[in-house]
């Protein structure tokens, strides 16, 4: 594959699950982008990580600072030996290494106009508001798409300026639905009418048109039009009165439509709020000092407060805060110091995606301010104040966490020992955090197993892996990549299933000596609940990702709600009316069978009656299923397969096929050459044809017969950040409901929800009156103090009496 530019050809092999988010459009507008990332502190590192991985056209890192040891807390690819060097030299080798395809250039002089000219979006992180400010007049005057990001401690900021007239091309992402018609009415406005299988999942505001309508034919290949939903299975459209009567069938179909979306000048954002205030005074803070205010120091946190006072005086309109929160900024004012890596991730997995909207025009941008703070990680109690001595830099790798948690928190950290399994997306990006924050980096350990081996696709979402670790280990290879971020972190990788044929190596002393355990597996989720442990759950599927903290005796498990059952679709359908490639592809992977009849007497209605196929070898379709179907025949039989199309239609054409006879047994062969995916995919594409289906190429056939999970860097970085967030929480031994957030996000459209978890459900026990949950149990060994086991009456007693004093009904008999 040439190197990415305007006639490039995507790499499917790497880049398989981010294409079934973006898709093959987006990827290629993206491949013709330049994009500049300023400032490689934690944030900017984060960010230039996974544009690179996103496969831009080029990547140019810009710092003009050098690496202090504040930067060592989340900059992941700065050392301990790179003290006092460039940021943006040190960190270029590293991040080029993420992606072949992307080059990726460090850049140490000024931001010019004449430099910034070059880009199609630049990035800009820890820069003065002066900076920010001339930057984005001129970007905007230019039609450079500019994203500004910052984080201070535990509060983000994003903001967004894409020019005056942007194009989405796709604001959700989502799959454009379809249905079948079972009525429509003439009237002012049309009433369509869909058939009851299934709800049509249309907004008002779709726009949609029309295929295979019998009777009302106008509408068949019209314009798209904007539809009003009236219901599940009902919606309006334009004026029908003037139409033919509506006999039969037919299918409406969901169009995306371009939107134009505006931004206004970086100087002329109006977003009231506190933290948009606060964020002003802590430019004005640093204009004034040249520095961010002292951690945890009280005359920072009154001046900070005075110049947030002035700033807000200044602002008019809906900009000005009618009544600043005084608590808030001053504790913006004594964590600005502060440097998190989940913080850092978190906003970073944000910008990095408006960067790929910026590029594409696919996603819905953010419109134009983003505003995030975390200040439950800080101590429940209220009024707690940590002292300034607590949280002063210790010229340590972790002072840009000591000053915001102070030193208490960070020899906690240390002694974690927590289980990870699965060493996959989410499992990289949580070790590099962990890595980054100092889990068990003193006396603690960190056990990640995971049974798989490094997969070239998987290189585009998992950071930790390179083209050298092509069938590597997992844990192994990923356990060796956070030791070089942090040499301290003590982690073992495992190659072991975790279930009930490993219970003898993760067994009770095991758990036992867990703090924790991240991400689930269902056997994992009753050993957390047994054993008492906190388990950080999260789950990504393209651009949405997920969030749930499990906290013994205050929260629910996550066992305790199920996932909706997988959407079905009916044997019927499947068999006799398939009017989505969908169905198609459903029996194909089931079975060769390609139905041919022409249909009998009780096809009526809205159903799809099919067509015979007349072989043709000029019809491409037909000639895919012959070759598909040849080439799995040959590999059973040991023989080589053949992609010379030209050939096969000659043969099929001139000449006459000798009787075959095998040289050798039958055998089954692991699918090296894809020639299984060819055949579902051609035999589908016929029996799509029997229906008038249209065709799906191989790349969709791929993503819907194979139940691909679609995934992409920036959503992965972005829930992990949460998650670690919730550790802090656990860590220090948070003991409210409310201080916990369990997340959900979707990046596409932006959306972002956070609430607090469910409570363990209580239940009464009516014979004691006692209250208790899933986590409430006896724990009895069946033994007497004498070492004798106990009688059926001496185990009843104790039952009885224990309930007295405790509330737990459930019981855990063991032996020693």
């Amino acid at each position: 594959m040439a190197k990415n530019g305007n006639d490039a050809e995507i790499d499917e092999g790497l880049y398989s699950r981010q294409l079934y988010v973006l898709g093959h459009d987006a990827m290629k507008r993206m491949q013709n982008s330049n994009v500049l990332i300023s400032g490689m502190r934690g944030l900017g590192v984060e960010i230039a990580k996974n544009v690179i991985l996103g496969g831009v056209r080029s990547v140019t890192v810009h710092d003009q600072g050098v690496a202090e040891w504040a930067d060592l807390s989340s900059q992941f690819y700065l050392r301990e030996e790179d003290l006092g060097k460039n940021r943006a030299e040190v960190s270029q080798s590293r991040l080029a290494e993420l992606n072949s395809y992307v080059p990726v250039t460090a850049y140490t002089g000024a931001l010019t106009e004449d430099y910034l000219i070059k880009f199609q979006v630049v990035v800009l992180t820890n820069l003065s508001l002066d900076e920010q400010q001339h930057v984005g007049e001129f970007c905007h005057s230019k039609g450079i798409k500019l994203i500004v990001a910052d984080t201070r401690g535990l509060f983000g900021q994003l903001f967004c300026d894409f020019g005056e007239e942007m194009i989405v091309y796709d604001t959700n992402g989502e799959q454009p639905l379809s249905a079948m018609i079972s009525m429509i009415t003439k009237d002012s406005q049309g009433v369509v009418t869909c058939l009851d299988e299934a709800r049509h999942g249309f907004e008002s505001g779709d726009s949609v048109t029309f295929t295979e309508v019998q009777g009302m034919t106008e509408l068949n290949g019209c314009q798209p039009m904007e539809i009003k939903v009236l219901g599940p299975y009902t919606f309006s459209i334009c004026d029908t009165t003037g139409f033919t009567d509506y006999v039969r069938g037919g299918i409406v179909s969901q169009v995306k439509m371009p939107k134009k979306i505006g931004f206004v000048n970086f100087g002329k954002f109006e977003r009231p709020g506190q933290l948009h205030v606060g964020f002003q005074a802590i430019h004005a803070f640093q204009k004034k000092h040249n520095r961010s205010p002292a951690p945890w120091n009280q005359a920072d946190g009154d001046e900070l407060l005075a110049l947030a006072k002035e700033v807000n005086s200044a602002q008019t309109g809906s900009a000005k805060v009618e009544q600043l929160d005084e608590a808030l900024i001053k504790k913006l004012s004594y964590v600005a110091a502060g440097d998190l890596a989940p913080i850092n991730a978190y906003i970073g997995g944000l910008a990095a995606q408006e960067v790929m909207k910026a590029c594409t025009g696919k996603f819905m941008p953010v419109m134009q301010w983003l505003y995030y703070d975390a200040l439950e990680c800080l101590a429940e109690e209220d009024g707690v104040i940590l002292t300034e001595e607590e949280c002063a830099p210790r010229n340590c790798r972790y002072d840009g966490q000591i000053a915001v948690f102070g030193t208490k928190l960070q020899d906690i950290l240390g002694k974690q020992r927590y289980f990870l399994v699965g060493a996959g997306a989410i499992g990289c990006e949580l070790l590099k955090n962990f890595a980054m924050i100092g889990l068990a980096c003193g006396e603690g350990e960190v056990i990640v197993t995971d049974m798989d081996t490094i997969e070239r696709s998987n290189l585009n979402r998992q950071f930790l892996f390179r083209p050298s670790d092509v069938t590597k280990m997992k844990s192994d290879t990923a356990a060796a990549a956070v030791k070089q971020m942090n040499p301290s972190i003590r982690i073992t990788g495992h190659q072991n299933r975790v279930g009930p044929d490993t219970e003898r190596i993760y067994d009770d002393d095991f758990f036992e000596s867990l703090d924790g355990v991240a991400n689930k597996i269902t056997f994992r989720i009753l050993m957390c609940v047994y054993y008492r442990k906190p388990l950080l759950e999260s789950g990504t599927l393209g651009t949405k990702g997920n969030v749930q903290v499990v906290i013994p005796f205050l929260t629910e498990s996550y066992s305790s709600s199920q996932d909706p059952p997988e959407k079905s679709i009916p044997i019927c359908t499947l068999k006799n009316f398939p009017n989505a490639i969908e169905h198609t592809l459903q029996v194909s992977r089931c079975t060769h069978t390609i139905l041919t009849s022409s249909g009998a007497p009780f096809w009526s209605g809205p159903k799809r009656c099919p067509h015979p196929l007349d072989f043709s070898t000029s019809n491409d379709l037909h000639v895919d299923y012959i070759m598909a179907g040849a080439n799995l025949l040959a590999q059973t039989y040991g023989l080589q397969g053949s992609r010379d199309r030209a050939g096969v239609i000659k043969i099929l054409q001139e000449v006459k096929v000798p009787p075959f006879t095998p040289r050798s047994g039958v055998k089954i062969h692991d699918d090296d050459t894809n020639f299984h995916m060819d055949f579902i995919v051609a035999a589908s594409n016929l029996r799509a044809e029997n229906y008038d289906i249209p065709p799906a190429d191989r790349h969709k056939s791929k993503l819907i017969a194979g139940k691909i999970i679609p995934a992409i860097a920036t959503t992965t970085a972005a829930v992990v950040g949460l998650v670690c967030l919730e550790l802090f929480k656990i860590i220090q031994g948070h003991k409210k409901l409310e201080s916990y957030k369990n997340g959900f996000m979707n990046l596409a459209l932006p959306f972002f929800a956070f609430s607090e978890p469910i409570a363990a459900p209580k239940h009464k026990v009516s014979y004691y009156e006692i209250d208790w949950t899933l986590w409430d149990r006896f724990e009895v060994t069946g033994l007497q103090p004498n070492g004798e086991e106990m009688t059926l009456r001496q185990f009843l007693d104790y039952f009885k009496v224990c309930s007295q004093h405790i509330s737990a009904t459930v019981c855990f008999l063991t032996y020693s």
